[in-house]
């Protein structure tokens, strides 16, 4: 049982449709993680105690994105108990790869998939948390980092904003002094438009990135698909690349569908 005088502030891990891939990334920061139940007290997080706590909660950390009308009604009581809430890992932030299937029909999906797809209650569409409440901030990633996931729990315990840079993987890339897969090898790579945070994990091993972070804050994608024709990629080639971890990222999907319209 908790003790009524601990006046630790509570922390919530929510999951909807995802992996749980961001949800152990908290887990895997082993010693910190340490230093972080000293100063929080974990009282709803399934994926570590089946003891949940009820709230009201200081932080609610959010995984997933939103396909069901039972999700929908969900996230509003979350964020009404949750003084901060704030979204880790390209599903949260972006619809996930499961968005894809707000390019096609879900209804056709279902009939080739499941025996009796009447059991299956689902939205045609896959969409963030932050399309159906407000956030207060949003952590990038498939997975998250756990750096970043350290700074921003650190940020709400000092009551500041989280140092979470939004710059592109480039930017990583020259600070760990990786030659430009793209300039070297002429290797399509997402890298000037995506999101730092993976510490530029792809191109350190001669790979383009994926962008597994989404957008970040600066895009041209009319000067940067041309580059990645340049570099040997079609129009598929274009579409498929975009349309994957965040493919829902209005940046990216802007850009897809102006390649495939339709």
């Amino acid at each position: 049982m908790t003790c009524a005088s601990d006046r630790r502030p509570q922390l919530a891990v929510w999951k909807f449709a995802s992996c749980d891939g961001c949800q152990l990334t908290l887990l895997d920061c082993e010693d910190e993680l340490l230093g972080i139940a000293e100063r929080l007290r974990i009282t709803y997080f399934l994926e570590a105690s089946s003891n949940p706590g009820p709230g009201p909660y200081g932080l609610s950390l959010v995984e997933g994105s939103v396909t069901t009308a039972e999700d929908a009604e969900r996230i509003q009581q979350i964020r009404a108990a949750s003084r901060r809430l704030v979204t880790i890992g390209a599903c949260a932030t972006a619809g996930g790869v499961q968005a894809l299937r707000n390019y096609a029909d879900v209804a056709e999906f279902q009939a080739v998939v499941y025996a009796r797809p009447d059991y299956i209650g689902t939205l045609a569409t896959s969409t963030p948390i932050s399309a159906h409440v407000p956030v207060d901030f949003e952590l990038r990633g498939c997975p998250i980092d756990r750096g970043q996931l350290i700074e921003v729990i650190t940020a709400y315990l000092a009551g500041r904003t989280p140092d979470v840079p939004a710059h592109s993987v480039c930017f990583e890339c020259k600070r760990r002094g990786t030659t430009c897969v793209t300039v070297a090898h002429g290797t399509p790579c997402l890298g000037p438009v995506t999101h730092a945070g993976c510490g530029a994990l792809c191109p350190a091993y001669g790979r383009g990135c994926y962008g597994c972070f989404g957008p970040s804050n600066s895009t041209n994608f009319p000067s940067f698909v041309p580059l990645l024709r340049r570099d040997g990629m079609d129009t598929l080639d274009v579409v498929r690349v975009l349309r994957t971890f965040n493919t829902a990222a209005p940046e990216f999907d802007a850009a897809s569908r102006k390649e495939l319209p339709g």
